[in-house]
């Protein structure tokens, strides 16, 4: 099995996936290699990046919110209702911090001036600005936050406090997200382990912010991009290039060269 992270891994600067990618995703398949795309993302975000090959691969999303294969629901983490109000409370008090309340099929925005909107739509191309939070209908899997300095220095210090009852991770320069405290990608991947009898050293994963860490602690072949986040370094057992540079690709070719000599 081969796990990949989305921004700042397999999508380049452009937050493109590269045509060499999709090649080799072909003898992957052909190898009986699964493939994992594993992403703070929405599903339909995720499935407008990997269209030609959505029914092919397992896709986790929101961070392990969602598994979903061949458009079937297979794991679901949602925030209970009741914390969600108190989420709502606090989060909306921290100063130039924007919330998206994610789920599976939109992205809420709340009280959000259109030039964030505009930034905002490249990872939640389908969304509704809100002014408040009963206008949410759906199950709410995520609560994502942004900043437009610094997420480390500006929004966690104010939610780090939760921790014990939520999952709350800095899932990039700007961005933290807050979830149910069982709700990560090593869950997730955890979980599909398990389901298709695959062990750690079966097990590739690639990864490059703090939203990678648990799933990274699952495989034997972990990898941290050039461009990764400190701590991914630290944990990792490798490292490859830059996402603007194929580091996932190259590693990929290797494997797929090993794999056909076997």
């Amino acid at each position: 099995m081969v796990v990949s992270d989305m921004d700042g891994t397999l999508l380049n600067s452009n937050h493109k996936v590269s045509q060499r990618f999709f090649n080799l995703f072909k003898k992957l398949h052909s190898l009986n290699i699964r493939f994992v795309a594993a992403s703070g993302r929405p599903y339909y975000s995720i499935t407008e990046k990997l269209q030609p090959i959505t029914k092919d691969i397992t896709i986790v999303a929101e961070n392990g919110g969602l598994v979903i294969e061949d458009e079937e629901v297979v794991l679901s983490n949602n925030i209970h209702s009741e914390k969600l109000i108190n989420l709502y409370n606090l989060v909306t008090k921290i100063k130039d911090v924007y919330p998206i309340f994610c789920t599976k099929h939109c992205a809420f925005f709340l009280n959000t001036p259109q030039e964030m909107v505009n930034t905002f739509s490249e990872y939640y191309s389908i969304n509704k600005t809100i002014s408040s939070l009963k206008e949410i209908e759906d199950d709410v899997i995520k609560i994502a936050l942004y900043h437009s300095i610094n997420s480390e220095s500006f929004i966690y210090p104010h939610v780090k406090h939760i921790c014990s009852e939520f999952n709350v991770v800095v899932s990039g320069n700007h961005w933290v997200d807050i979830s149910e405290v069982i709700t990560n990608k090593g869950n997730a991947l955890s979980f599909l382990q398990k389901k298709y009898q695959i062990n750690p050293s079966e097990t590739m994963v690639f990864g490059d912010f703090n939203n990678d860490l648990e799933m990274l602690n699952l495989a034997k072949y972990s990898y941290a991009m050039a461009n990764a986040h400190k701590a991914v370094k630290a944990v990792a057992n490798f490292e490859t290039d830059t996402n603007d540079n194929f580091g996932v690709e190259k590693i990929l070719e290797q494997l797929i060269a090993e794999n056909s000599q076997n």
